[in-house]
């Protein structure tokens, strides 16, 4: 069924340092997964990460090793199976590997839905909207880089709504950054921080009461990935709403943190819930239990993006938007008609898979050797 699996390293830097809590990033390694079918379908999908292991548990080089070694034999020996069973199977076989998972995932459903003749998203439940929102990240670090970056982008009207990378200075020097950023750029427009799981309790105690006080819309995973008890408190303590990210790994840890009352917003990943299937399935849980939802990003080049822009199109309610400008970010483009940004949303294709065609000729040239 399967005539090839091959996953490739693709190295392109970005158009400026993205400075966060874990890591600096001047090059983004795209790790994206090429499956060919023997009746000639081709379906694609990414697993890319941010920061090598600074991040999480996964980097390019294990995804590549892992997927060639066990999941590219995996696949090989199934046959007769249709998509579900195909991912039981490998959910049966091969434990973690969340990144992956998801790589594999997203090419399986781009090869079913082109077999159908339908957009990626109408297999997931059905588009509820043709674009998403898409907001902009300020992390140059430098307060009067990131003013005039924002104003630009509000200038060419690309985006209007602005989150902000803290976490690796003292507190005070973050909170006066951001509220530097906020008054210079009004009370309309929307501001939000990602801490990226930096702040103590205490820290974020202090730093998200001035943060509230001075306007700011939202805090992103204030404190570490297993600290469910602090989210919780912080969540119950303050107006401004807090957001799990990290913290949020699948559907398990989303019932966990929606029962315990540990976050206002969920920042849905799908490479970091296993899946897009998974990623709908957190979406379905925030629902029922009456969380706000938003959009994240591992900061993946097209293929992850409009895989992600596909899960977030099929959400009743997109309270908070997507950061879904991870390819805005490279210096190079690898699709041969780029993903279209207007009007400070991305429009989703409508032809039948992901709705992309990438250029092979400048893949094999960004390909790490």
């Amino acid at each position: 069924m399967y005539k090839s699996i091959e996953t490739l390293l693709v190295e392109i830097p970005t158009i400026r340092p993205h400075k966060m809590a874990v890591a600096t990033m001047q090059t983004q390694t795209l790790v994206l997964i090429k499956i060919v079918t023997e009746d000639g379908f081709t379906g694609w999908g990414e697993a890319t990460t941010i920061g090598g292991l600074g991040y999480g548990d996964e980097s390019p080089e294990s995804v590549k090793t892992n997927i060639e070694t066990y999941f590219a034999p995996l696949l090989k020996s199934l046959s007769g199976l249709n998509f579900a069973q195909t991912i039981q199977s490998i959910k049966r076989n091969i434990n973690g590997n969340r990144f992956a998972k998801c790589a594999i995932q997203t090419a399986l459903l781009d090869i079913q839905a082109q077999r159908l003749n339908l957009p990626l998203s109408e297999i997931l439940g059905g588009r509820l909207r043709d674009s998403v929102p898409v907001l902009w990240v300020l992390a140059s670090g430098n307060t009067e880089k990131d003013i005039a970056e924002a104003k630009k982008m509000i200038e060419l009207k690309r985006h209007n709504v602005f989150k902000l990378k803290i976490g690796s200075r003292p507190v005070e020097e973050d909170v006066a950054h951001v509220l530097a950023i906020k008054q210079a750029l009004g009370a309309d427009i929307s501001i939000r921080v990602d801490v990226n799981r930096a702040w103590s309790e205490l820290e974020a105690v202090k730093g998200i009461q001035a943060l509230q006080d001075g306007g700011v819309d939202l805090i992103e995973q204030p404190c570490a990935i297993e600290n469910l008890d602090a989210m919780q408190r912080l969540t119950r303590r303050f107006d401004i709403a807090i957001m799990a990210d990290e913290s949020l790994n699948g559907p398990h840890s989303a019932y966990q943190i929606a029962r315990n009352n540990g976050a206002s917003v969920f920042a849905v990943k799908v490479a970091q819930s296993g899946g897009l299937i998974e990623g709908c399935e957190v979406g379905k849980i925030a629902k029922l239990a009456g969380i706000d939802l938003y959009g994240g990003t591992m900061l993946e080049g097209p293929v992850g993006t409009i895989a992600s822009a596909h899960v977030f199109s099929t959400f009743d309610h997109l309270a908070y938007g997507t950061e879904l400008f991870g390819p805005l970010l490279l210096t190079e483009e690898i699709l041969k008609t780029p993903l279209q940004y207007q009007n400070y949303e991305l429009v989703l294709p409508t032809v039948s898979g992901l709705g992309i065609e990438l250029d092979l000729n400048k893949i094999d040239n960004l390909r790490r050797q």
